[in-house]
C-alpha cells in the first residue's frame, strides 16, 4: 500500500508513505513523459539550450568560475521550471488535453505559483551571494588565474574550500526541497495559499524522512548526470523529475 497511516491536520492530510514510494514515482514520471513526449522533451530541450547559453556566456565574459555555484544553484530554481510539467500531469491524470502552449501558461494559474517563484529566485540570489562570499574569503591573497582554477580545486591543499562550499550549497538545496517538493504541485492543483502550501511540504517530509531522503537523493543524482553529460542528459532526465515530483505529491498529500 502508498500509505501506512496518514498525519491529519486542517485542511490538508499529509500521508505516512513506504520507504521506497520513490521508485513508483519515478515509474509513474515515465509513463507521463511516454504519454505526452512532446510537452516534456521540450522542456528537456529548453533547459538544456538554457544550459548551453549559460556556460557559453560565461567562457565568453571570463566568468567560468560561476559555472559551479550556478550549477548548484538549478537545484534551488528547478522546481518553478518544472511548474509546466505538473500541469501536464495534472491533465493527463484527469483525462484532459495538454499542449506546450498550455504547460508553458501554467505559472500563471493561480497567481500563488509565481509568488513561489520569487521565493525560490530569492534563495537563489542568497546562494549566489554566499558562494561568492566564501570564494572571496578563502582566496583572500588573490585569486589564480581563471584558466588553472579547475586544477587548483582540486589540489588537496584546497578540499576545505570545496568541502565547506559543498555542505553550504547541500543545506541551500536542503531547505528548497522541504519548501517546495509538495507546494508547487500543490499550488498548480488547488486554490490554496502559500503558506499552506509550503507547511504542507515541510510536514511531508517530517513524517517521511527516509523516503524523501532517497527522493532527494535521486533528484541530486539525476541532476548530476545531467551536468556531467555536458547538459544533455537534461533533455531526458529533467522531465522524468518534474513529471515524478507530480505524482510525489498526490501520494503524500490526499
Amino acid at each position: 500500500m502508498a500509505q501506512d497511516m496518514v498525519l491529519r491536520s486542517d485542511p490538508l492530510t499529509v500521508r505516512k508513505i513506504s520507504d521506497d514510494r520513490p521508485w513508483h514515482w519515478l515509474q509513474a514520471g515515465w509513463l507521463d513523459l511516454t504519454r505526452a513526449p512532446r510537452v516534456s522533451l521540450a522542456y528537456g530541450a529548453a533547459v538544456t539550450a538554457a544550459s548551453w547559453l549559460l556556460a557559453i556566456i560565461l567562457q565568453e565574459s571570463d566568468w567560468l568560475y560561476l559555472l559551479l555555484p550556478l550549477a548548484g544553484g538549478f537545484l534551488l530554481v528547478a522546481p518553478f521550471v518544472a511548474v509546466g510539467l505538473y500541469e501536464t500531469s495534472r491533465r493527463l491524470q484527469s483525462r484532459e488535453p495538454v499542449s506546450q502552449k498550455i504547460a508553458l501558461l501554467a505559472w500563471r494559474r493561480p497567481v500563488q505559483v509565481a509568488s513561489f517563484g520569487v521565493l525560490l529566485l530569492v534563495l537563489h540570489f542568497a546562494w549566489m551571494r554566499v558562494a561568492l562570499l566564501w570564494f572571496v574569503l578563502y582566496f583572500h591573497n588573490g585569486t589564480p588565474p581563471l584558466d588553472q582554477l579547475p586544477l587548483f580545486l582540486l589540489d588537496a591543499r584546497n578540499l576545505p574550500f570545496l568541502v565547506v562550499g559543498t555542505l553550504m550549497g547541500a543545506g541551500f538545496a536542503l531547505l528548497t526541497f522541504a519548501l517546495s517538493v509538495v507546494s508547487l504541485p500543490l499550488l498548480v492543483d488547488r486554490d490554496i495559499d502559500v503558506i499552506s502550501a509550503v507547511l504542507a511540504s515541510v510536514r511531508s517530509v517530517l513524517a517521511n524522512p527516509k523516503a524523501m531522503l532517497l527522493w532527494a537523493g535521486l533528484i541530486v543524482l539525476f541532476t548530476a548526470v545531467g551536468i556531467a553529460t555536458f547538459f544533455f542528459g537534461l533533455a531526458l532526465l529533467f522531465p522524468l523529475v518534474g513529471h515524478a515530483s507530480w505524482h510525489a505529491y498526490k501520494d503524500l498529500v490526499d
